[in-house]
C-alpha cells in the first residue's frame, strides 16, 4: 500500500488527484493540506467525495507528510520549491505539478515567473514528467516534475515529426485552445461565466509562461534550437485543451500523408495514453473530457507543403492529475494503466 499525501488539494487538480486516487485499493490517501481548510472534513469542501474519503484537512506543514511514501504538490508555482527539500532528505517521492522544476535554465525560469527560485540545487535532478519520452528516467525518479497542459499536448504533436527529422524546427506554430479551469479556481474577473461564456479569445500574447517549457522539450528532442510561435485561446468550456499544430516540412524531404499517419502510429504504438486516430479523423475536447488520453491526428496540406496536427486532452487529466498519477504508477513499479482507465464522459 502506498500511502500518498496532497499539498495544496483545495484546486481543481488537487480534487482531480482525489477523484482518481482515493477508489484505488493499492493508494492510501493518508494526508490532505490546506491552510485555511484545516480541521475542516475534506468531503464539506469537495461533496462528490462524500462517503469515500474520511479525512480533514492538515496544515501545509504537517509531520505526515514525511510518513508519506509520495507527496503532490498540487500548488501554484513558488511554493513546491520553498518546502520540497526537506521531504526529499526524508526519503519522500515528490511529484509537483507545478512550475518550480520543469525548466533547467534557472535564470529563464526566473524570467518568465519573474522570482527568485529558492531551491535551484534540486532542478537539475528533477525528472520532467512526460512519460512517452522519459518513461526510464521516471522509473528511479526522486522528484518529479509534472509537464504543463499545453505543453503536454503541443509537445506529444511535434514529437514524432522532430524526432524524424521531417520539419523545419525553424518555423513551428501553435494555436491552442483551453477550457477556463485552466486558469485554476481563484476569482477573477476574466473567468466569471458572465465574462468567459459565448466567446473566445486569445491571450498571452506577448508570451505565455509555457513557452519555454515547450521549447526546452522540443530542442531536445530535434537536437536543435527551436522557433515556436505559440498562442493560447479560452473557450467558454470548463476544461478541455484542442492544439492545432503547424510545421512546414523540411527543404528537400518529401512527405504523403500515408508516411506521417504511420510516423505517429508506430511512435505511440505502445503508449496507453495517446490514441493517433484513423486517417480522415479528428479529435475534439468531448472525446477526451475526464480521460487521460491524448487524442491526435495528422494531415498534410500539399499546397502550402505543411503538416497539420491536431491534439486533445483533458487539461486537468493527461494535462496535470493523471500524468501526475501515471509517474506514480511508473515510479513504483505498478500497473502504468492503475487508476487511469476511465472512459470519456458523453455528452
Amino acid at each position: 500500500m502506498i500511502k500518498a499525501g496532497i499539498i495544496g488539494a483545495t484546486g481543481y487538480t488537487g480534487i482531480e488527484l482525489l477523484r482518481l486516487l482515493v477508489p484505488r485499493d493499492d493508494v492510501e490517501i493518508s494526508v490532505v493540506t490546506s491552510r485555511e481548510l484545516m480541521g475542516t472534513a475534506v468531503h464539506k469542501h469537495f461533496p462528490n467525495l462524500r462517503g469515500h474519503l474520511d479525512l480533514a484537512f492538515s496544515a501545509p506543514d504537517s509531520e505526515l507528510l514525511e510518513e508519506c511514501d509520495v507527496v503532490f504538490y498540487a500548488t501554484p508555482h513558488g511554493v513546491a520549491m520553498n518546502s520540497v527539500a526537506a521531504l526529499l532528505d526524508k526519503g519522500v517521492r515528490v511529484i509537483d505539478l507545478s512550475a518550480d522544476f520543469r525548466i533547467k535554465d534557472i535564470a529563464l525560469w526566473e524570467q518568465w515567473y519573474n522570482t527568485t527560485h529558492s531551491c535551484p540545487e534540486r532542478v537539475a535532478d528533477a525528472v520532467y514528467g512526460l512519460p512517452e519520452v522519459n518513461r526510464e528516467a521516471i522509473k528511479s525518479a526522486q522528484l518529479v516534475a509534472v509537464p504543463g497542459c499545453y505543453p503536454t499536448a503541443i509537445q506529444l504533436g511535434f514529437l514524432p515529426l522532430l524526432e524524424n527529422k521531417l520539419i523545419d524546427s525553424q518555423h513551428l506554430i501553435a494555436d491552442a485552445k483551453s477550457g477556463v479551469s485552466g486558469a485554476g479556481r481563484k476569482a477573477v474577473e476574466d473567468f466569471l461565466f458572465c465574462e468567459a461564456t459565448e466567446s473566445i479569445r486569445a491571450y498571452a500574447l506577448s508570451g505565455h509562461r509555457h513557452h519555454p517549457e515547450i521549447c526546452q522539450g522540443l530542442s531536445l528532442f530535434s537536437e536543435e534550437d527551436v522557433k515556436l510561435t505559440f498562442i493560447p485561446h479560452l473557450t467558454p468550456m470548463i476544461r478541455g485543451i484542442l492544439a492545432t499544430l503547424y510545421a512546414p516540412v523540411k527543404s528537400g524531404i518529401v512527405v504523403t500523408i500515408e508516411q506521417l499517419q504511420s510516423v505517429f502510429e508506430d511512435r505511440y504504438a505502445d503508449e496507453p495514453f495517446v490514441d493517433v486516430l484513423p486517417q480522415g479523423e479528428v479529435p475534439a475536447t468531448r472525446n477526451v473530457k475526464g480521460s487521460n488520453t491524448c487524442q491526435i491526428s495528422v494531415t498534410y496540406s500539399e499546397h502550402t507543403n505543411t503538416v497539420v496536427v491536431l491534439s486533445a486532452e483533458d487539461n486537468l487529466v493527461k494535462g496535470a492529475s493523471g500524468q501526475a498519477i501515471h509517474n506514480m504508477n511508473i515510479m513504483f513499479g505498478l500497473n502504468e494503466l492503475a487508476g487511469l482507465q476511465n472512459i470519456a464522459l458523453l455528452p
